[in-house]
């Protein structure tokens, strides 16, 4: 299933008992549907307010399901909170998050004087210039595969993290700045201390050759301020090549 959802209305993706998430609300409809439970397998998990326009994720159905069925009534009952954009069956074996080769993130930053109050669940605002130029110079010294133990919360042993970050770009249009970050993998709150390290360079507040310093401390202590969540998006989850 390909999943679009507000991330603003849930508790972050993993199912938590009690709480109300995107992964417990589509297992909670899928069970009123076929009368199991079901097990979601998710391309990319995400945390409280993250939002997501391409989430992928998968589970063991049974033989007579129909894809469209399923579908119209997930759309039915959880939208538009959560949509799903489409579903199709796939080979015995399939897991939408082993399967997968690389994801990508969109993170936007308002850096208009007043917040919009129509972008405003969507974006951080963040008023006052940011140097695009710097922050480009920045970025392109976090790609490539190095430990980005730096840019996430302490990992649980012994989990390995070595990512390989295959691009990070900025741009900007108007009072709006876009950061893009694809990876094989990320770790928890990756994307959201990049943009925060960033930012501080775009602000004059970090020199951008630093940022190998930073990759070489190992320390969430040497990197900049976690940006908030409601920026990020997860854009698109890669299988195969392409």
């Amino acid at each position: 299933m390909l999943i679009a959802y507000d991330g603003t209305e849930f508790r972050g993706w993993a199912k938590q008992p009690g709480v109300r998430t995107v992964q417990g609300s589509i297992e909670e409809a899928l069970e009123r549907m076929v009368g199991s439970p079901l097990k979601l397998s998710v391309a990319g998990r995400t945390d409280a307010g993250v939002h997501a326009s391409g989430q992928v994720a998968s589970f063991p159905a049974p033989l007579a399901i129909d894809p469209i069925r399923v579908q119209r009534a997930l759309n039915a009952g959880l939208a538009p909170e959560v949509v799903v954009r489409d579903a199709r069956l796939v080979p015995d074996g399939f897991d939408a998050r082993r399967r997968a080769t690389a994801r990508e993130y969109a993170y936007r930053i308002d850096t208009g004087p007043v917040p919009d109050p129509f972008m405003a669940r969507f974006v951080w605002h963040r008023p006052g210039q940011l140097s695009v130029t710097s922050m480009r110079r920045g970025a392109r010294l976090l790609v490539g595969e190095h430990d980005f133990s730096s840019f996430c919360r302490s990992p649980k042993l012994p989990a390995s993290t070595v990512r390989d970050l295959r691009r990070l770009s900025v741009s900007a249009k108007g009072q709006y700045v876009e950061i893009r970050a694809l990876a094989n993998s990320f770790l928890q709150q990756m994307v959201r201390s990049l943009v925060g390290t960033l930012v501080a360079v775009g602000d004059g507040k970090r020199d951008p050759e630093t940022m190998a310093v930073v990759l070489a401390a190992r320390s969430r202590a040497a990197a900049g301020q976690i940006a908030p969540p409601y920026g990020l998006t997860l854009v698109r989850v890669t299988y195969g090549k392409h």
